[in-house]
C-alpha cells in the first residue's frame, strides 16, 4: 500500500500540474483559496486539517480523506487523535460514513508504517 500512496501524491500532483496550467482564472483562484484556507492562523494546521478531514468523511470523498490523513500526518497527528477524528466524522455523517472509515483507517495504517 506504500506504493498507493506515492501514486495517489503522484497522480494528485500531475492532475493538478495540468489543470493550473490552462490558467483558468477562477479555478487557479479557488485552489489558492484552498491552499490559504489551510495555513496558521487563529487555528493552527494540525487543527484545519483534522477539520478538514471530518469534513471530507462526512461528504464521503475518498480522494479528499486520503490527502487530509497525508497533511494530518505531517502534522503529528497520533492514531489516538485520529481515531477520535474518525468517531467525531461518524456522529456527524452517520453509518454512511463507515466503509469510508475503514479505507481511512487503512490509509492511515500504511502512512503510519512509511
Amino acid at each position: 500500500m506504500a506504493n498507493a500512496i506515492q501514486e495517489f501524491n503522484d497522480y494528485r500532483a500531475k492532475m493538478n500540474e495540468v489543470i493550473l496550467g490552462k490558467q483558468n482564472k477562477v479555478i487557479n483562484r479557488l485552489f489558492n483559496l484552498d491552499t490559504n484556507t489551510y495555513a496558521e492562523g487563529a487555528l493552527s494546521t494540525k487543527t484545519k486539517e483534522m477539520l478538514g478531514l471530518v469534513a471530507s468523511m462526512v461528504l464521503r470523498c475518498d480522494d479528499c480523506i486520503k490527502y487530509h490523513l497525508g497533511k494530518a500526518h505531517e502534522q503529528g497527528v497520533t492514531t489516538d487523535e485520529m481515531y477520535e477524528i474518525f468517531a467525531v466524522a461518524n456522529i456527524v455523517g452517520g453509518t454512511i460514513v463507515i466503509p469510508h472509515t475503514r479505507r481511512a483507517a487503512e490509509y492511515w495504517e500504511e502512512l503510519q508504517a512509511q
